[in-house]
C-alpha cells in the first residue's frame, strides 16, 4: 500500500472510529433515559423499548442485507444514520405518549439494521482486506468509548437538561456521524452480481452452509443468550447481593466496558479463520467465568474483576464477530451475512432477555448469574470442540475444497 493510500485509510478509519463513538454515547444517553423515564410507568413498556430496540435487527436482516449488497455502502450508512437521528429527536416532544415513543424507538431501530452491516461490510474497504481486523477493532474501540461516557456522563446531562432534551442530544449525535462520514472517501461499491435475482435468505444459507462459520456463530449466540440474562439481574445483584446503589451499579458497568476496549485491542492480533474462530469460542467460556465469579465470590472486589473479565472477553467477540464473516464470505453478499449473522445474535440475545425476566420471578440474582455463567462456559466449550472439528475437516485432503474464502 503506498503512503498516500495509507494516510487515506488512516484518516478515513478515525473519521469512521470518531463518529462511531460519538453515536454509541448518544445510545447509551438515550436508552438510559428512555429506560429511566419508563420505569415508573409500567415495566412493560420498558420491555416494549428494549424489544423495539432489537427487533428490527431479527425481523429486517434479509432485507437490510440487500440492501447494503446492491448500494454505496457509505451513501446509504449516512441515510441510515439521518433517518435514525429524525426518529430519536421526534420522541422529545411525544415523551408523553408512550405508545409514539414505542413507535419511534421500532422506527430507530429499523435505521440501525441497515447501518450494521453497512459498517461492517464498509470497514475492509476503509483499512484494507489485510488490515479489516486492525479496523474492526478501532471501530469497537470507538463504540465502546462512547459508551462509556454515555453510561457515566448521560445521567447528569439528563438530570441538567432534562430528558426531552438528551433525546434531541441523541438525534444530533446522529447527525454529527453522518457529517463525519461525509468526509470518508472509501467507498464500497456493490459489484452488481445477484442484482438480476437477488436472495434475501442469501446470508442465511451461506452462513449455514460454511460449517466453520457456523459452528463459531451458532455458538457465539448460544453463550451470548445464556450470559445475556444478567443484564437484567445488574441491578438486583448490586442492590441486595453487594448492598451497593447506583454508583455501584455505574463502577461495575463501567468495569465492564473498560475490559472491552482492551479486549477490543486484543483481538488485532488474530488474523488467520483458526485464530479467529478459537478466540470466538474460549470467550464463551472466559465470559461465563467472569459471571461465575462475583455469583461465587459476592464481594465488590470479586464482582469488579468478574465484570472486568467478562468485559474482555465481550471486546474480542465484538472485533473476531466481524473478522470472521468477513474471512468467510465472498465480498459481493458481505452485507447479506451480516445482516445474518446480527439476527441470530440479536435473537438469542431478545431470547435471553425475556428468559432473565422469568428466572428473576423465582431465583434471586445471585443464582441467575451463576446459571448465566454456568450456560455460557458450556456453550463455550461445546463451540470450541465443533469449531475443531469443523477446522479440521476443512485442513483434511477430502475437506479442503470445500471452502475457498
Amino acid at each position: 500500500m503506498e503512503a498516500p493510500v495509507v494516510a487515506r485509510a488512516g484518516r478515513d478509519l478515525t473519521l469512521t472510529a470518531a463518529g462511531a463513538a460519538v453515536s454509541e454515547f448518544g445510545n447509551a444517553l438515550s436508552l438510559l433515559v428512555l429506560l429511566f423515564w419508563a420505569t415508573p410507568i409500567s415495566s412493560l413498556l420498558v420491555a416494549a423499548i428494549l424489544i423495539a430496540e432489537l427487533l428490527p435487527f431479527v425481523l429486517g436482516a434479509p432485507v437490510a442485507g440487500i440492501l447494503v449488497d446492491r448500494f454505496p455502502n457509505r451513501r446509504l450508512l449516512i441515510i441510515a444514520l439521518l433517518f435514525q437521528g429524525v426518529a430519536i429527536a421526534a420522541i422529545a416532544p411525544l415523551m408523553g405518549q408512550p405508545v409514539f415513543v414505542v413507535g419511534l424507538v421500532l422506527l430507530s431501530g429499523c435505521g440501525r439494521a441497515v447501518a450494521q452491516p453497512a459498517i461492517s461490510s464498509l470497514i475492509p474497504h476503509i483499512a484494507g482486506e489485510e488490515e479489516a481486523t486492525r479496523g474492526y477493532a478501532w471501530l469497537a474501540t470507538g463504540r465502546s468509548v462512547g459508551n462509556i461516557a454515555g453510561v457515566t456522563g448521560g445521567a447528569l446531562l439528563a438530570g441538567i437538561f432534562g430528558h426531552p432534551a438528551a433525546m434531541l442530544i441523541d438525534g444530533c449525535t446522529f447527525l454529527g456521524y453522518a457529517a463525519l462520514l461525509a468526509f470518508v472517501r472509501s467507498e464500497r461499491r456493490p459489484s452488481g452480481e445477484h442484482a438480476e435475482r437477488p436472495s434475501a435468505l442469501a446470508g442465511i444459507r451461506h452462513v449455514r452452509g460454511d460449517a466453520v462459520l457456523f459452528a463459531a456463530i451458532l455458538g457465539l449466540a448460544c453463550f451470548v443468550g445464556a450470559v445475556v440474562v444478567i443484564n437484567v439481574a445488574d441491578p438486583a445483584f448490586v442492590r441486595f447481593v453487594l448492598h451497593g446503589d447506583e454508583f455501584l451499579l455505574g463502577a461495575m458497568q463501567a468495569c465492564w466496558m473498560v475490559g472491552v476496549v482492551v479486549g477490543n485491542r486484543l483481538a488485532v492480533r488474530w488474523k488467520s479463520v483458526a485464530q479467529v474462530a478459537y478466540a470466538l469460542a474460549i470467550t464463551g467460556v472466559t465470559t461465563g467465568i467472569g459471571v461465575l465469579i462475583p455469583a461465587v465470590f459476592p464481594f465488590v472486589a470479586a464482582a469488579g474483576i468478574g465484570w472486568l473479565i467478562g468485559g474482555v472477553s465481550n471486546g474480542v467477540d465484538n472485533v473476531t464477530l466481524n473478522a470472521i464473516v468477513r474471512l468467510r464470505t465472498p465480498e459481493e453478499m458481505r452485507g447479506r451475512a451480516f445482516a445474518a449473522v446480527g439476527s441470530m445474535v440479536t435473537g438469542a440475545n431478545l431470547i435471553g432477555t425475556a428468559a432473565a425476566g422469568s428466572l428473576l420471578l423465582v431465583l434471586g440474582p445471585r443464582a441467575v448469574f451463576a446459571l448465566g455463567g454456568t450456560g455460557a462456559v458450556l456453550t463455550g466449550v461445546v463451540c470450541f470442540v465443533f469449531v475443531r472439528r469443523a477446522l479440521k475437516r476443512e485442513e483434511s485432503p477430502a475437506g479442503a475444497g470445500l471452502s475457498s474464502h
